[in-house]
């Protein structure tokens, strides 16, 4: 840690970069140890997102075991830049928007941080109204009444009351932050573990319930040609022993005057292939080119009904093909985490040391992503054979709100989202607020303090609408992968290769200093990596040939960026470094 990066002209605190809250931080402030660090990603880590991560991979035909392992090693993976960029914000105390001035000029780095802060702010409004939910939830449980699906002005006040405790923490500042997180991590560890065990007392093995992962992986319904045209391939749930937990099944066939129903059929659960009928009218070259589905529902003796699912002509998939898959989702789970290996130093500015801020990361973030995966993944399965109205994949509680709401106790019910509340809470608030108001605080540094700059970051995730949002996760992971790889790329090919781990600290708050980069504040060689760093990320999104770029965008954009970089600014003379 450089102590004399601590000791500012006095000159430069008259300067329109610098505030006290961008300023180095103290050292009597550097109070995280690799124990605060490690709670503090156990806080993030923990939230509803993390526990579906799984489920997405599993639906897509992985194993439990090839999910797992995937966001395993792209946690490991993605705490390498994390750790490598909060280097800079321990030894000189200073946060992302700050140390970016070096790499991407004094008012280039507005681009690159408002970027980051715009994806947090989409986060932050998500996770507010995951809470909100949680809000409405409880409420509906202590007072008896029915919740509805549909939007409600409920739901809204909900949002709205949770929003408020967001904000509490955020004008109330760091400590508080610290506060909330080292508290929050044992209790949701515990809660985890509460999970695992209601699923094994559910069940009474643990083999027995991880077994139910290949019902999960496999799809329902599909269809598969045939000499006659197609059959039915049908893959409805089974109970822990094997026998079936369905009794008949209805398909609807599309015609040209409609969809034809043929009837409830009874299901005996030996014959996985069935044939249908052929109504008049059947439109059978759109179902085999996959124009139009056929539609299967399910039910039980109890009268239970399942989802109607959709099916579509099976692809023959090639061993590439499920390799490629493997990658794909590889570098989502890179993408998860994207923002934080970013600004990452906004946080590790107060650590008290290397050694706290290394090991504490990656004690915190690998480890609990693959246990709160894992808890995901445990407890749907155990939620299948435990509950008997779930009768396909596709009606699975992957989800906690799913799952409570399989429960009548308003008790289960009250402590599950209570739960739920500090996870989101605790992930909201380290995750998506701290960046985006250092972020807008550097727009402004005399004008946006942290506190306005939080406040900003809340408003943006009101107007995002994060309501009609929640489906959209994974897809917004891949993409926001893309755009950020080029950052980190940029960030650390500054820091690292061209100035050595060295700064001048008191230029990088000065508008005509060396980082000005001739008065113009933007680094025109950092532009130049950036823009083509993410158009080579998300090239393969629109040209099929070259696809294989997009599945592997945050290392696309990474390495083309970090290249570009160095090659642009390794002969360049560079700020004078004390």
């Amino acid at each position: 840690m450089e102590k004399d990066s601590l000791n500012l002209p006095d000159e430069i605190k008259s300067s329109p970069l610098y505030s006290e809250e961008l300023a180095p931080v103290p050292l009597a402030k550097r109070t995280w140890n690799r124990w605060n660090l490690a709670a503090l990603w156990v806080g993030m880590a923990v939230c509803i997102p993390t526990y579906l991560l799984a489920s997405y991979m599993i639906r897509s035909g992985l194993s439990w075991q090839a999910s797992l392992i995937i966001i395993g090693l792209a946690n490991l993976v993605i705490t390498v830049p994390m750790v490598l960029n909060g280097h800079p914000g321990v030894k000189y105390g200073i946060p992302f928007p700050v140390i970016g001035r070096a790499s991407f000029g004094t008012s280039g780095i507005h681009l690159a941080s408002v970027l980051r802060a715009l994806v947090a702010c989409g986060w932050f409004g998500i996770q507010t109204w995951i809470g909100g939910l949680a809000f409405y939830s409880i409420w509906n449980a202590l007072t008896g009444q029915e919740g509805t699906e549909a939007l409600s002005a409920g739901k809204f006040l909900c949002f709205a009351l949770f929003w408020i405790v967001n904000i509490y923490f955020i004008w109330k500042g760091t400590e508080s932050i610290k506060w909330l997180e080292d508290y929050s991590a044992p209790i949701l560890i515990l809660i985890g573990i509460i999970l695992i065990f209601w699923g094994y007392r559910s069940t009474g093995s643990f083999s027995g319930i991880l077994s139910q992962g290949k019902q999960l992986q496999q799809s329902t319904v599909s269809l598969v040609h045939s000499e006659e045209g197609f059959r039915i391939a049908l893959h409805p749930l089974k109970k822990a022993d094997g026998s079936a937990k369905v009794s008949g099944y209805s398909v609807l066939l599309p015609t040209a005057d409609g969809y034809f129903d043929t009837g409830w059929k009874p299901w005996d659960g030996d014959e996985t292939y069935r044939d249908v009928e052929s109504p008049k009218g059947l439109e059978t070259e759109n179902i085999l080119e996959g124009k139009e589905p056929v539609k299967v529902q399910f039910r039980n003796t109890e009268g239970d009904l399942s989802t109607i699912i959709d099916a579509y002509p099976d692809k023959n998939r090639s061993g590439g093909s499920r390799f490629w898959d493997y990658i794909l989702w590889f570098t989502a789970m890179i993408g998860f985490w994207a923002t934080m290996s970013i600004s990452i130093s906004d946080i590790t500015r107060f650590s008290k040391s290397q050694k706290d801020q290394v090991e504490g990361q990656f004690i915190g973030l690998p480890g609990t992503m693959i246990f709160y995966s894992f808890v995901g993944i445990f407890v749907t399965c155990a939620a299948i054979v435990s509950f008997k109205d779930i009768l396909v994949s596709e009606d699975a509680p992957w989800d906690p709100v799913s799952l409570v709401g399989k429960f009548n106790n308003p008790g289960v019910v009250v402590f599950v989202q209570v739960s739920m509340t500090i996870a989101t809470l605790s992930t909201n608030i380290a995750a998506n607020v701290i960046a985006p108001a250092n972020a807008f605080s550097n727009i402004f540094p005399k004008k946006v303090s942290f506190r306005a700059g939080g406040v900003i970051a809340g408003i943006i995730g009101i107007i995002i609408c994060p309501w009609w949002l929640m489906d959209e996760i994974s897809s917004v992971l891949i993409l926001v992968s893309g755009l950020l790889g080029p950052v980190v790329g940029i960030l650390i090919a500054d820091y690292y290769l061209v100035r050595r781990t060295r700064l001048d600290v008191a230029e990088l708050y000065k508008t005509g200093g060396g980082y000005a980069y001739g008065g113009s504040g933007i680094n025109s060689v950092a532009m130049v990596a950036l823009v083509t760093g993410i158009l080579a990320a998300l090239a393969g999104k629109w040209w099929n040939a070259v696809s294989f770029l997009y599945s592997l965008s945050w290392f696309t954009g990474f390495f083309v960026s970090f290249i570009i970089y160095y090659l642009g600014m390794k002969n360049r003379a560079v700020s004078q470094i004390k």
